[in-house]
């Protein structure tokens, strides 16, 4: 039976990284561009998202929560430069790009699938580390084989080969961008080089993937049950096409659900709930979770992820030890042992990114390459203090040598 959409919406995350020292040049960028504005989180219309997060992390990753009426608007009376040294202070930002409309488009030969980009955000960490994410969501059609389809295409167009594979033919119709290619121009702009990127070995080309659907109650109920449907689901999780005829092994993906009628599948490269609207709750509450508290969850892991991969990278070079060092002490202090939620599912989300993302395997390997460093310095610093000393005496044995000759000869 072809699974039918109720509901449905997929997010496709760019992370990119600001070279050191260029951080608060790109906030000053974001600020000056008309097209973007500063995202402000307040305890009344975001009291979802405040309740959900420990008070550290929601510090961390909402700065904006501490913004009263008043600061907040002497806050835009500053010069430009000075909001930007300000907001570069934070440790994270995020902006909005203001959407002259819903940006509609087309994917896919024949009849195509019809989209449209719903949202674009700009998340900046104060490391440098960044996410472009594009809200998207599929027109006109309610066949879960499109949603497939679309997400297999759509996470390759930001590709420098400058063509796709049989899952081709992306169009956008919209006033904001005239075609694919400018779209992507737009994502170069916001992006920036991708040098720094490669050296982190982050994948530039392709499009992480954070999707959820609402399937209709039909295909899953009390009679129908999800084992009926789980390798449609395996596709989805993978973001494979509906027409994928390859073996699908499910161990590759990490299954969550604490849910009667949702699923949860965790890859290093997606995350997707599929849901039932057998439960009311799958197409009126869990999606703005989903969206929402889950969201900036596994933007956090993300963080974490790409974070610990660049403070590996700066052990090799050990450019400055006790920078690089202190910059360890205060991650895991500041991050790496703070709680993210009391939430009982958020904190068993956060646990699977965990897992998937190999967290505890990364942080313990780097660990002990700054260990090592520990050493290094105590062994040099001992031997800078081993040689003073040694000089000291030297150099007092070549006074009372001196001295003693001087009173033989008197």
């Amino acid at each position: 039976m072809e699974l039918k959409i109720k509901y449905q919406y997929t997010y496709f995350i760019h992370p990119f990284i600001i070279k050191e020292g260029k951080y608060q040049k790109y906030i000053l960028k974001m600020l000056k561009d008309n097209n973007f504005e500063l995202k402000r989180f307040e305890k009344g219309k975001d009291l979802h998202v405040y309740k959900f997060f420990t008070p550290k992390l929601r510090d961390f990753l909402f700065s904006s929560f501490s913004f009263t009426n008043e600061k907040f608007n002497r806050f835009q009376e500053l010069p430009i430069e000075t909001r930007a040294a300000i907001l570069a202070k934070y440790p994270c930002n995020i902006f909005t790009y203001k959407l002259k409309k819903d940006i509609q488009g087309k994917a896919g030969n024949g009849k195509g699938i019809f989209f449209k980009i719903r949202k674009i955000e700009v998340i900046c960490f104060q490391t440098g580390i960044c996410f472009l994410s594009i809200k998207t969501n599929i027109e006109d059609s309610k066949e879960f084989s499109d949603l497939l389809n679309f997400n297999y295409k759509f996470r390759d167009i930001n590709q420098e080969t400058g063509y796709l594979n049989s899952y081709d033919n992306i169009s956008i119709q919209t006033d904001s961008f005239d075609n694919i290619e400018n779209f992507k121009q737009f994502i170069s702009s916001v992006t920036g080089s991708n040098i720094e990127a490669i050296k982190l070995d982050i994948d530039t080309e392709r499009f992480l993937t954070y999707s959820y659907t609402c399937i209709d109650q039909e295909a899953w109920n009390s009679e129908n049950h999800f084992e009926e449907f789980e390798h449609n689901f395996i596709k989805y999780a993978n973001v494979l096409p509906a027409d994928n005829v390859a073996k699908l092994n499910k161990d590759e993906v990490i299954m969550f659900s604490k849910w009667k009628y949702a699923k949860m599948g965790l890859t290093k490269r997606c995350v997707s709930l599929l849901a039932s609207s057998s439960d009311m709750n799958n197409y009126t509450i869990l999606p703005e979770e989903y969206e929402n508290q889950y969201f900036y969850t596994y933007i956090f892991a993300l963080y974490k992820r790409i974070y610990l991969k660049k403070l590996g990278l700066e052990c090799k070079e050990a450019i400055n030890k006790r920078k690089t060092r202190k910059k360890f002490i205060d991650f895991t202090k500041n991050i790496w042992i703070q709680e993210v939620s009391e939430n009982e599912i958020g904190t068993i989300i956060n646990q699977k990114l965990q897992e998937v993302f190999e967290l505890d395997e990364l942080y313990y390997k780097i660990k002990t390459e700054y260990d090592t460093m520990y050493k290094e310095l105590n062994i040099e610093k001992n031997s800078r203090i081993t040689i003073a000393i040694t000089i000291v005496l030297v150099a007092s044995l070549l006074f009372n040598v001196l001295n003693f000759i001087m009173l033989m000869k008197q």
